[in-house]
């Protein structure tokens, strides 16, 4: 594994932490936003620790590509589902760092999911 690829992976494991421990900080408002977005109880629930565990596997480089290939599909399921409630006309607060992204869902978050899916794709393919 080259250096891009670790500090991609670095990164992205961050990323990944905080928001995951955002999610679980805000509680029950998380569940509440995520409900609001569309997502079924059981996601809402097991995301943040989803996030957590990804999150620490690419910051420690474990498994290596693994981790990366399964934060660009979490990236995806999640850039699906802010792509079907903006095309929809429903702006629900994103919660993606918890209360620290309070604001409604937009093409910005796309492209932040975006750019982080980059970094998922160098980390597995660097």
């Amino acid at each position: 594994m080259n250096a891009v690829a670790v500090v991609a992976s670095v990164l992205l494991g961050v990323v990944f932490v905080v928001a995951g421990a955002s999610k679980l900080a805000a509680g029950e408002q998380w569940r509440t936003n995520a409900r609001d977005l569309g997502a079924p109880d059981v996601a809402a629930a097991a995301v943040p620790w989803i996030e957590l565990v990804i999150g620490a596997l690419l910051i420690v480089q474990l498994w290596v590509p693994w981790p990366a290939i399964a934060a660009a599909i979490t990236l995806v399921a999640f850039s699906t589902l802010l792509a079907v409630r903006i095309a929809q006309g429903d702006r629900p607060s994103c919660a993606c760092f918890g209360q620290w992204s309070a604001s409604p869902i937009g093409p910005a978050h796309l492209a932040r999911n975006t750019a982080f899916l980059a970094l998922a794709v160098l980390a597995a393919f660097a």
